[in-house]
């Protein structure tokens, strides 16, 4: 399928995402940049789950130091600010993407 300047691989209108919106879900750990991996999964518009399987098979297509998961303190630290409840929603660490030319910049 041939892709134009309105359309991504599969053929779906790209969408323009405010600035705004990107700085918003940005957070500063370890004194990095970084974005959750639930937040960038929501700004390409598809399952975290889906966004975390892709990376993982295609981990030698980035830089070793691209991401890292959340300790365990530091994802306790993060349960009330972000409204990760203890009963739902996300129960693991989330994997946080380094600003690496992506939408951190």
């Amino acid at each position: 399928m041939k892709v134009d300047g309105n359309e991504n691989a599969l053929g779906r209108q790209k969408a323009v995402v405010p600035d705004e919106r990107v700085e918003r879900l940005i957070r500063i750990i370890r004194g990095q940049k970084v974005m959750f991996d639930k937040d960038l999964a929501a700004l390409y518009g598809i399952e975290t789950f889906n966004l975390n399987k892709a990376v993982k098979r295609n981990l030698y297509r980035f830089p070793e130091d691209f991401m890292f998961q959340l300790t365990p303190e530091e994802f306790k630290n993060l349960t009330f600010p972000i409204g990760i409840s203890s009963w739902g929603g996300t129960r693991k660490p989330p994997d946080a993407f380094i600003e690496f030319g992506g939408p951190c910049r």
